[in-house]
């Protein structure tokens, strides 16, 4: 999984957002090297690590040579450059498993799809080394006597942010792990989410195209910038779902996957998303100037303490069967009863 070197509070991240590879291994090969097997030929240098995790890393197209995939079975040659990149970074944060109520909607010997609530934290990092999602994956993990993995971690794909909420896959072996993560950094998973954007979209249907980078002042924000001078590359697709006058329902496609990216992308075009407070969206941006009115947003923020934001499907091929998997989550009962909220207001005002 790659991501961004972000130092936002509480190391949110939103899809994935930013999955990929890092490179964890890389050397080339002596000109006096005779012909000998990759896997035989990173062992000498990986005695750390085993025939049968070399084995994997070379089926998941985690071995590359001269830039290139190989398979198990390739022989070196002298001046080849080797690299191997896995879903991980080389350091992460030592897990304390802690129990924690988690939704888990699917299982098997190799992933593990979770529904996460909103306000929980995915993975330790800064400020919140405890009570997060992984914490609560390790003691799932080390309660079960049937689960055996060479993982020195648990198995974390991608993310979403602390106050989103939905679908989540984890990889119970370093296979598995790779073989998402590849899925991820392809762009072939199948993932929307739902969000509440402040404001009455023109188009039922559009497209949202620009660089996202981290802001010029507000170092908590993630910008925009249309020029391509700075940030990465950041496309959001949209269907409006339902209107709300004021609000609008709308289902995402994310076809890159930036930090913050839905977030930035509608507050970029003028529609924040509704109560994200980072992003000013805690505040009435949309409306009448009336008491009743405000009166009415603010019992809805209350109802609805945290962005509008749910990822709710989620779609991957299966690490071993091959099998294409589809979940969906159902809308969290806080964005359920806002819906609820504003449709009773629309019909009696």
């Amino acid at each position: 999984m790659i991501r961004e070197d972000d130092n936002l509070d509480e190391q949110e991240h939103e899809e994935e957002e930013n999955s990929g590879l890092y490179e964890h291994f890389n050397i080339k090969v002596d000109a006096n090297q005779s012909l000998l097997r990759i896997d035989k030929y990173l062992l000498i240098f990986r005695q750390n690590s085993t025939r049968n995790k070399v084995s994997q890393a070379c089926r998941a197209g985690n071995v590359l040579v001269n830039g290139k995939v190989v398979k198990q079975n390739y022989r070196v040659k002298p001046g080849d450059e080797i690299s191997v990149v896995l879903a991980h970074p080389k350091r992460e944060n030592i897990i304390i498993p802690q129990d924690i109520p988690i939704n888990i909607v699917y299982e098997d010997d190799d992933v593990l799809v979770v529904d996460k609530a909103a306000g929980m934290v995915v993975h330790p990092g800064h400020g919140n080394y405890h009570s997060t999602l992984i914490n609560a994956l390790a003691f799932h993990f080390q309660k079960d006597p049937n689960f055996k993995t060479d993982l020195d971690r648990v198995g974390l794909v991608h993310r979403i942010d602390k106050d989103t909420s939905g679908l989540l896959v984890i990889a119970k072996n370093e296979y598995a792990l790779s073989y998402l993560a590849k899925q991820f950094y392809d762009r072939t998973t199948k993932r929307l989410y739902w969000a509440f954007v402040w404001g009455n979209l023109a188009e039922d249907e559009g497209t949202i195209t620009g660089n996202i980078g981290r802001h010029p002042k507000n170092r908590m924000q993630m910008s925009v910038y249309e020029d391509g001078s700075h940030g990465k590359h950041a496309v959001t697709h949209y269907k409006v779902l339902e209107r709300f006058r004021y609000l609008t329902w709308v289902e995402c496609k994310l076809e890159t996957g930036r930090t913050h990216q839905i977030r930035a992308h509608f507050k970029h075009i003028g529609h924040t998303l509704f109560n994200d407070e980072r992003y000013e969206g805690h505040n009435i941006l949309k409306g009448i100037n009336l008491p009743k009115y405000k009166k009415f947003v603010q019992n809805v923020f209350e109802i609805l303490p945290r962005h509008a934001l749910h990822a709710h499907t989620l779609g991957f091929v299966h690490p071993v069967t091959k099998e294409e998997m589809y979940f969906e989550s159902p809308m969290p009962k806080d964005m359920q009863e806002a819906i609820e909220k504003w449709r009773n207001y629309l019909e009696s005002n």
